[in-house]
């Protein structure tokens, strides 16, 4: 099965003034399904283009399938399937066009690798003489996902292929990596979206170019360091900013229908003072809960 190591990677933008992957370094392991977790601008890209070999590093290096990204990039372009966050196929082409097209390109056939996109391409075989820039999100996520395999990749890498689509097209691509995954192929996916972490057997938390944490969803969540509190009440606005006054308030910020809340002591003591301060609030909700990845993540950053 095929790894991915990365050593002391970097790639710099606007002649070194830019710092968009800074000194990285992480192995994914053979038939594994490895996320990269961040926001826009972290340097999830940079690095798939890297080991996609579209870019070249400044500095460090990389192996896909033990093939070195810049030395060997022409046999890693036959070994590795790529979906780019934006939808890059032939607009002008029908489905089946852009599908055939791409399988000429690494000469092999429709046919012949078939098996490997069947569960996917029977979602849109129904439009395949529909041009691509007529699809819908959803059907243009899994046709790039078909082009991006119809050579039976050892590596599959994903960049943000949930952007942009329903929830419900969204939750059918993860289940097909999740198909793919036991066809034995190595899946890297990189995403925005912080639920989507704990669908990855392990996680990378990027922000600024730097990994912050590598590991199991569930171990990083169990990780976090601190006892974690959900408050809400009828004035969300007004709860939020007394919080922010609260002297042994640690940290505190908005998240969804509540405020998550850390105490700089871990003493049971504080809930009761927090009440205290609080009692003036209507409707006043507190209430201990478990992390979240996102919860993690923002954690990371605080202590950067």
């Amino acid at each position: 099965m095929s790894e991915v190591v990365l050593n002391n990677l970097v790639k710099t933008y606007n002649n070194g003034k830019v710092i968009a992957v800074d000194d990285v370094s992480f192995k994914v392991n053979g038939g594994e399904l490895f996320g990269l977790i961040g926001p826009d601008g972290a340097g999830k890209t940079s690095i798939f283009r890297m080991l996609t070999t579209l870019l070249l590093p400044d500095s460090g290096h990389a192996t896909v399938n033990g093939l070195d990204i810049v030395s060997d990039f022409q046999k890693i372009r036959t070994q590795v399937g790529y979906m780019p966050g934006r939808f890059s196929l032939y607009q002008d082409l029908t489905v089946h066009e852009n599908l055939e097209f791409f399988a000429t390109v690494f000469n092999t056939s429709i046919e012949e690798n078939y098996s490997l996109i069947k569960d996917i391409y029977v979602q849109i075989e129904p439009f395949k003489d529909r041009r691509a820039g007529k699809l819908s999100g959803g059907m243009k996520q899994k046709l790039a996902l078909c082009c991006a395999l119809i050579h039976k990749p050892i590596v599959l890498f994903l960049d943000e292929p949930t952007t942009g689509v329903d929830a419900v097209s969204r939750k059918e691509f993860w289940e097909m990596l999740k198909r793919l995954k036991q066809e034995g192929i190595t899946i890297l996916v990189s995403t925005p979206y912080m639920d989507e972490a704990n669908l990855c057997e392990r996680i990378a938390l990027i922000q600024q170019g730097k990994i912050m944490s590598l590991d199991t969803p569930s171990n990083i969540v169990s990780s976090y360091p601190e006892k974690l509190f959900a408050v809400s009440s009828e004035d969300m606005i007004g709860l939020l900013n007394k919080l922010r006054n609260i002297n042994f308030v640690k940290s505190c910020y908005a998240f969804g229908n509540s405020h998550h809340i850390t105490f700089k002591e871990n003493d049971e003591r504080q809930l009761s003072r927090l009440k205290e301060q609080l009692q003036s609030q209507r409707s006043l909700k507190i209430e201990s809960i478990r992390p979240t990845i996102e919860d993690c993540f923002i954690q990371f950053i605080s202590k950067e």
